[in-house]
């Protein structure tokens, strides 16, 4: 089985953050840290060289293949600041309509910049997609 590429290190958060650029991408990544580190009870670690994750479960796929990764977590990326929503977003919908402007992935949720968004929604998705991952998964 092949192993997880991204797995936690021990990396700073807080110096992966300090050097993004420009300014008002920093303070994103800054604000969404700490939205997160609020909303999970858990610290932030760096997952890979350029992921903060939040949290932990463990899955365990119908082919036997197993791992754990990050309930929640984000990665301010050169294009948009991704959010790691774990749970997907189909049962998101209602949510959803209320973020403002965004594009979507399997599991990422894509925004160019925080105020093209309304945070309190942010933080309803977020903790919503927590509580989805708590209640079906293993978090140790």
């Amino acid at each position: 089985m092949a192993e997880n590429k991204t797995k936690p290190t021990k990396k700073s958060p807080a110096d992966f953050i300090a050097a993004v650029e420009p300014d008002w991408k920093r303070a994103d990544a800054q604000t969404v840290c700490a939205m997160m580190e609020r909303l999970s009870g858990e610290k932030p670690k760096m997952w890979g060289p350029s992921i903060i994750g939040f949290g932990q479960y463990h899955y365990k796929y119908e082919s036997g293949r197993e791992g754990d990764f990050m309930l929640t977590g984000f990665s301010p990326r050169k294009t948009a600041l991704t959010l790691y929503i774990m749970g997907g977003f189909p049962r998101h919908e209602e949510i959803m309509a209320r973020l403002g402007t965004y594009k979507t992935g399997k599991s990422c949720l894509y925004v160019k910049r925080l105020s093209d968004i309304d945070m309190d929604v942010l933080e309803e998705l977020v903790a919503a997609s927590l509580s989805y991952m708590r209640e079906t998964y293993d978090t140790a």
